[in-house]
């Protein structure tokens, strides 16, 4: 009778399991594992990997073939020493395994090329398992995981001993639900977990993204898997995301002018809240520019936009988004795009790949428009700004909601009146209306984001017969107009002169913000770090008459 020895590799994939259920190994196969499989089994269990759990499993799987008669197990040889284990990269491991199928006599099964073509240059018979390249049609899934969706569900969210919940709707308009009363229990969560990572280990058109200690983010074909267990998480979770809907560039509200737009601009930024849509419509322009007849690529931390085949979707090189963009430049891509742009060395990919000549689409994360535009501010030179970003698309509720366009201008910033005063201005204007919203500049060490809008008067004209009736009404009021300067980390007062070191008390509207004293300047410098700058800012935003009264 042959005998079989197992390395690490058809235990990881399981492929093990599938060579005996097909009977490849004969009837009733003797199964050697060596211990140090097992070691590093434990070992890749023990630090949280779920490849670890995988192969936990198989070995489970394989003790319960014996006891069924359906193979017969042994387990032979010694435990690697601490030492065995450090050179485990060097391929020390895989000369033990090779080691133990010399001694026992049996046929090495392996899936790793390498340790295959060592055991034949070694005279070891090899039975190498192919079977892992090839590439298998595309079948429908069939997951537990599958039963807690429906047509409406966009997330589901299961944790250990609690009930399952799912967000359902559609971006922008979505509700968090309690799908089921039942409680998960330990055993179904981890049953959930070994299925995911069985499928996707199985599936051409799958693969684990992410594998860390205690998380491991898998792309199961549409499907985003986020588990975690602790140390990282209290308890074991699961949080499978999918998109709703493929739509088309058509499906958005886009007229012809802005149709034109967005085949020339070349520095887009696609924002908006988490689960508003943004991915969609990524996917929508990628796809777009494909028909254009255009060279399309994708650069991810997780590999999950819905994109036609011919878009090829990279991620982290290495684990290092530079040695991604490193190779993407060689393409030479017409468009990419970076879903998401998060940390300044993202921004700084962003920027170089634009200054390189690459059409480049950003998703970042933002509660408005501008917002997104001041995440870069800080990271790159403000001259550079149009060059790097041309087109800002704010997406709320899965659809189109505002578009910015930047242009650089020299010209004295509004709000200020000295000639003297003239420099670099960056003009944030509406797309459709050509309106200009928002002007940023250097004042000094600080960068200014100024909001344009229309000027309100502070008194109606009507409210008064004459001059001298207003003159009269203002001092029993004694009401104070004041100038504000806002910087990046406070607001600037400014009162008449006359008013210099005397006690006043703050106004938004009708409402009491709080009470300060002048300086001899005539100036009250508050930090944004204080909730009184906080709010006097946030009544500013909502454009709030700001005035002081004396004490």
């Amino acid at each position: 009778m042959e005998k079989f020895l197992c390395d690490t590799s058809v235990i990881f994939d399981g492929q093990i399991l599938n060579l005996i259920e097909d009977g490849e190994l004969g009837e009733v196969p003797e199964i050697l594992i060596c211990n140090i499989v097992i070691a590093e089994v434990e070992y890749r269990t023990n630090i949280q990997k779920e490849i670890g759990f995988f192969g936990l499993n198989v070995l489970k799987e394989l003790r319960k073939l014996h006891d069924e008669k359906i193979i017969n197990l042994l387990i032979v040889g010694r435990r690697p020493t601490r030492e065995e284990i450090k050179l485990a990269q060097g391929g020390e491991l895989d000369a033990l395994i090779r080691e133990e199928a010399r001694q026992n006599n049996a046929i090495l099964i392996t899936a790793d090329r390498i340790q295959g073509d060592v055991g034949v240059f070694e005279g070891l018979e090899v039975f190498y398992v192919k079977e892992r390249g090839i590439y298998k049609p595309k079948e429908p899934l069939s997951l537990k995981l599958l039963d807690y969706f429906d047509d409406k569900t966009m997330s589901v969210h299961l944790k250990n001993n609690l009930p399952p919940y799912a967000k359902r709707g559609s971006p922008g308009n979505w509700l968090l639900e309690k799908i089921d009363d039942e409680i998960i229990s330990p055993k179904l969560i981890e049953d959930i977990i070994l299925e995911i990572i069985e499928k996707v280990r199985e599936d051409d058109h799958s693969f684990l993204e992410i594998e860390k200690v205690g998380a491991v983010v898998a792309q199961l074909r549409e499907f985003r898997i986020v588990i975690t267990r602790p140390p990282f998480s209290n308890d074991v979770e699961i949080t499978a995301v999918r998109p709703l809907v493929n739509l088309k560039l058509s499906d958005y509200s886009i007229d012809a002018k802005l149709q034109r737009r967005l085949q020339k601009a070349e520095g887009i930024l696609v924002c908006g809240s988490p689960g508003a849509g943004k991915s969609t419509f990524c996917a929508a322009l990628a796809n777009n520019y494909l028909k254009q007849n255009k060279v399309v690529k994708t650069l991810e931390s997780v590999r999950d936009l819905q994109v036609r085949p011919e878009i090829t979707q990279y991620t982290k090189l290495e684990g290092n988004l530079e040695n991604s963009a490193d190779i993407l430049l060689l393409v030479r891509p017409d468009f990419t795009i970076f879903d998401e742009v998060r940390t300044t060395k993202d921004f700084e990919i962003y920027a170089d790949f634009r200054l390189s000549g690459v059409g480049m689409v950003g998703v970042v994360h933002s509660s408005s428009a501008i917002d997104a535009i001041q995440r870069f501010i800080g990271r790159i030179e403000l001259g550079m700004l149009p060059s790097i970003i041309d087109t800002i698309i704010f997406i709320e509720g899965g659809d189109i909601s505002t578009v910015l366009i930047i242009k650089m201008t020299v010209k004295v910033p509004s709000g200020l009146r000295d000639r003297d005063l003239a420099r670099p201005v960056v003009e944030v204007k509406d797309y459709k209306t050509h309106k200009l919203e928002f002007e940023i500049y250097s004042f000094g060490q600080d960068i200014v984001i100024n909001p344009i809008g229309p000027k309100k008067s502070k008194f109606k004209p009507d409210q008064y017969a004459d001059l001298s009736t207003y003159r009269t009404r203002r001092s029993k009021k004694e009401r104070i107009n004041l100038d504000l300067e806002i910087r990046k980390d406070r607001v600037i007062l400014k009162a008449p002169s006359m008013y210099a070191s005397q006690n006043i008390i703050i106004f938004a509207g009708q409402e009491e913000i709080f009470t300060g004293s002048l300086s001899r300047n005539g100036e009250i410098n508050l930090s944004l770090s204080n909730k009184e700058g906080r709010r006097l800012l946030k009544e500013i935003d909502r454009n709030k008459d700001i005035y002081a009264k004396i004490k």
